[in-house]
């Protein structure tokens, strides 16, 4: 029998981040590299992780209502992180929501942000946070509204052509649609049928974690799911695009032109571009088999991504915090 080495401790602390946190990546493939998380106070840690809900009640003003209630409470955001110690710990900014890099001031940062130069800066989109990486040793995160984690053999092949033998519909997933969601579910409505799910659709469900939908299962009777990004910055992209495709639908998103340094633009129909002429393009290519052919023929990853950049900036915060 294997004997398993004993992993080495780095004491861990949080502020304003996501409840569900230390289930998260990060935490995941910390393990991963042979060290065990110990989840303790700010006063007594060695690394003191800091989210982007640490804020007053006004600061958060951004985070649409429907969930709010996904985050710590705002006695912790409130929580005065300058405690006396001979020691102060190492800090680290993780941010899966659109605010920068440098939203909170911290040793180290990780966020959505292209094109930035600081060397104690890494880009991990969110959309990381809901692949399978066991090919890659780290298992533990988890997709339960998805109901199953992206497979990158499946993103890195072709949409194929299934998804023009589905009902000819969009599914929409939402909890809120705070602009631009709500002009561009108007302009897709105007050539297509729309079938609405969440939140912002149905008072009786209380937040989008707690639905009772799968969304992969759902997603099985639409051809298209229309997936726009909550905001436009360059490098945010989230779960929303490879879910879709995942599920075989083509993605409907709104997004910038910088998508293509995760994702192949030609896998999805793009709606920022079609801004200006107030999306009238769209029609033709919904009604048209040559133009969703051509989708067919496109992958997702042009490039199989990888987490080793991330494991090789982790494990540098994590020996400078025990050093």
């Amino acid at each position: 029998m294997q004997i398993m080495p004993d992993l080495e401790p780095i004491k861990i602390a949080t502020l304003g981040v996501a409840k569900d946190f230390q289930e998260s990546l990060v935490p995941t493939v910390i393990r991963s590299l042979g060290y065990t998380p110990v989840w303790t106070t700010p006063a007594n840690c060695e690394l003191l992780i800091y989210g982007p809900f640490f804020a007053d009640k006004k600061t958060r003003n951004w985070v649409p209502k429907p969930l709010r209630s996904l985050f710590n409470s705002t006695k912790e955001i409130r929580q005065d992180p300058k405690i006396a110690r001979l020691n102060q710990p190492l800090t680290l900014f993780i941010t899966g929501e659109n605010v920068r890099h440098d939203f909170q001031r911290c040793d180290y940062s990780i966020s959505f942000d292209l094109g930035i130069s600081n060397p104690h800066h890494i880009r991990m989109p969110y959309w990381m946070e809901m692949v399978d990486w066991s090919e890659e040793g780290v298992i533990g995160n988890q997709n339960p509204r998805f109901g199953r984690l992206l497979n990158l053999e499946r993103l890195c092949n072709p949409l194929g052509q299934d998804f023009l033998s589905r009902p000819q519909k969009v599914a929409i997933f939402a909890s809120h649609l705070r602009e631009p969601r709500g002009t561009l579910l108007e302009a897709v409505k105007r050539h297509i049928e729309v079938v609405e799910f969440g939140k912002s659709f149905n008072p009786q469900i209380k937040n989008h974690t707690e639905s009772g939908l799968i969304k992969f299962d759902e997603l099985q009777h639409f051809a298209f799911n229309l997936c726009p990004e909550n905001g436009m910055h360059p490098g945010y992209y989230t779960e929303k695009i490879p879910e879709a495709f995942m599920a075989g639908c083509l993605p409907i998103t709104w997004v910038d032109e910088n998508v293509k340094v995760d994702f192949n633009p030609l896998a999805c129909i793009n709606l920022a571009p079609m801004s200006g002429n107030y999306f009238s393009d769209l029609g033709n290519i919904l009604h048209s088999k040559n133009i969703l052919l051509s989708y067919a023929d496109q992958p997702l990853f042009l490039k199989r991504p990888s987490l080793q950049p991330l494991k090789n900036y982790l494990k540098d915060v994590i020996q400078t915090a025990l050093s």
